[in-house]
């Protein structure tokens, strides 16, 4: 339970990301806010951590920072930038499910009945959310979303499979550096450097998305997924819309109606049944109770 509770700040730290972009950062500048985010939080890992990648981890550690960092970064702020408070987040409750087939077929864990029905729900409650919101759901915001989802679900399965060589501070610094140095190449090319300087407001925003939101979230993050099955811990992301929600409601006045907290609670049991951690093998290749498939093939 420690774990899973452990596991469970980083999500629910994401879920602020949304609230401080709208009210602390500087407006459409979601490349500059992408890296400021990811590069510092690397850099000040690796000083603490003090451990190099070696031999094929140079690569995955690119890798696994494009698709962690760089990409789900950069898509996430595009969406936070034009959609309101919270539903960027909301459109990754579909995460949980993409996990979910991506491990199957990854990693051989099982594809149960249950947990694809847990997903659903997870989906339909979200959907509750979003489906209670008065404000303009924008287009290119919600394809943002959608690919930093997928971005993200693709990068839970490979840190998975590949494990961590190092301890979780350093891998995680180490793929933060990454992210950030390819999303500097991006600002450089595509956005430039701000023309005004940052105000104090500013600063903090990028200060506590940087340190709270991101070296510390990913710390606890990629420890849990050392240790979670790669489909339960998907399931945590799901705290994320919640959170945001909730600040919404709790921060920038936003309204909450009667079926959006019935959503809360839909997603909230849907978290339930998804990290209950009873029928995960730690065989992967073990038929078990419900499974829609197969067995993973010898050598996969």
């Amino acid at each position: 339970m420690t774990l899973i509770l452990m596991t469970a700040v980083a999500p629910m730290l994401w879920g602020t990301t949304y609230l401080t972009t709208t009210a602390f950062l500087p407006e459409g500048r979601p490349l500059l806010a992408a890296t400021l985010r990811a590069l510092p939080a690397g850099l000040l890992l690796l000083a603490l951590a003090r451990r190099l990648p070696q031999g094929s981890w140079w690569w995955k550690s690119w890798v696994l920072g494009v698709l962690n960092i760089g990409a789900f970064f950069a898509l996430l702020f595009i969406a936070a930038y034009r959609l309101p408070g919270g539903v960027a987040a909301i459109v990754g409750g579909i995460q949980p499910l993409l996990v979910a087939v991506l491990a199957n077929k990854v990693l051989g864990e099982a594809l149960t009945l249950r947990r694809v029905a847990a997903g659903t729900v997870g989906v339909f409650g979200v959907a509750l959310i979003v489906l209670q919101s008065q404000a303009r759901l924008d287009a290119v915001g919600l394809l943002a979303a959608a690919g930093g989802t997928l971005s993200m679900a693709a990068g839970t399965v490979l840190s998975k499979k590949w494990g961590q060589p190092a301890p979780p501070l350093a891998t995680t610094a180490w793929q933060l550096i990454a992210g950030g140095l390819t999303l500097a190449v991006l600002l450089l090319l595509v956005e430039g450097l701000p023309a005004t300087p940052l105000t104090g407001v500013n600063v903090l925003g990028y200060a506590y998305l940087s340190l709270v939101g991101t070296a510390l979230a990913y710390v606890c993050w990629f420890r849990g997924l050392s240790r979670l099955p790669a489909g339960a811990a998907a399931f945590l992301g799901l705290l994320s819309p919640v959170v945001a929600i909730l600040l919404g409601w709790l921060v920038a006045g936003q309204t909450l109606a009667p079926w959006q907290l019935v959503g809360i609670a839909v997603v909230l049991g849907s978290i339930a049944v998804g990290v209950n951690l009873k029928g995960w093998s730690h065989d992967s290749r073990k038929l078990h109770p419900g499974r829609l498939d197969v067995p993973a093939a010898p050598g996969r």
